[in-house]
C-alpha cells in the first residue's frame, strides 16, 4: 500500500479503537504556522519513504473553518487527526515557543502516540521549548532516516538500498534546505 495523507483515508476513524484496529502507521504533523512550508517538505518526505501522515494543511474540514471564530471545529479537526495516527512529530523552530496549537497537540497526543520531536535547520540543543525536552529529539537527517526506519520496522540499510529514503548527505536531499544533514 502507497501512503497518503491520513485526511484522505476513505474513512475517518471516529474512535481511537477503531483506528488501532486497522494496524496502519500514521505520524501526525505538528507545527507552528510560520513553518507550514517546512512542515509540508517534512510530511511529503514521510509519504515518500512510504509512511501515511495527518497533516493538517490537507484538512478540508480546517479549510473551511475560521479559527479564531470556530474553535471547537479547529480542536476536533486535530483531535480526530491525533486518534488517527500513532506517531506525532513536532516540528520545532525558534517560533515554535508563540504557538497556540503545538502544546495542545501535543498534550492531547501525550498518552495516545509515540512523540518525538524534529529540530528544523541551525536550531540549538538549549532552545527547545521545557514542554518537549523530555521527548525523542531528531537533530538532523541522519536521525530522521532512523525514525523512519523505527516506524516501518525496517532495518535504515534496506531503505536507503531500496531508495526509499535518501542519504543524509545526498546533495539533492529534499531536507537538506530545512534541516541539517548530521550533527556530531
Amino acid at each position: 500500500m502507497n501512503a497518503l495523507n491520513r485526511y484522505y483515508w476513505p474513512t475517518k476513524y471516529e474512535s481511537r479503537d477503531s483506528f488501532i484496529n486497522q494496524n496502519v502507521k500514521c505520524v501526525f504533523i505538528s507545527y507552528q504556522n510560520n513553518d507550514k512550508n517546512e512542515a509540508k517538505k517534512i510530511a511529503d518526505y514521510l509519504i515518500s519513504a512510504g509512511i501515511n501522515v495527518y497533516f493538517d494543511e490537507y484538512d478540508g474540514d480546517l479549510k473551511r473553518t475560521n479559527q479564531s471564530s470556530q474553535p471547537n471545529k479547529v480542536t476536533d479537526s486535530l483531535c480526530k487527526g491525533i486518534n488517527n495516527s500513532t506517531h506525532m512529530l513536532v516540528v520545532v523552530s525558534p517560533t515554535t515557543i508563540i504557538s497556540k496549537w503545538v502544546p495542545f497537540e501535543i498534550g492531547y497526543g501525550y498518552d495516545k502516540t509515540d512523540i518525538a520531536v524534529l529540530c528544523l535547520k541551525g536550531i540549538p540543543k538549549n532552545t527547545l521549548p521545557e514542554y518537549i525536552r523530555t521527548s525523542k529529539v531528531i537533530r538532523d537527517i541522519y536521525d530522521l532516516n532512523t525514525e523512519i526506519s523505527n516506524i516501518k520496522g525496517v532495518p535504515k540499510d534496506l531503505l536507503l538500498e531500496n531508495f526509499t529514503i535518501r542519504k543524509h548527505n545526498y546533495s539533492y536531499h529534499d531536507l537538506k534546505n530545512v534541516m541539517d544533514e548530521i550533527i556530531t
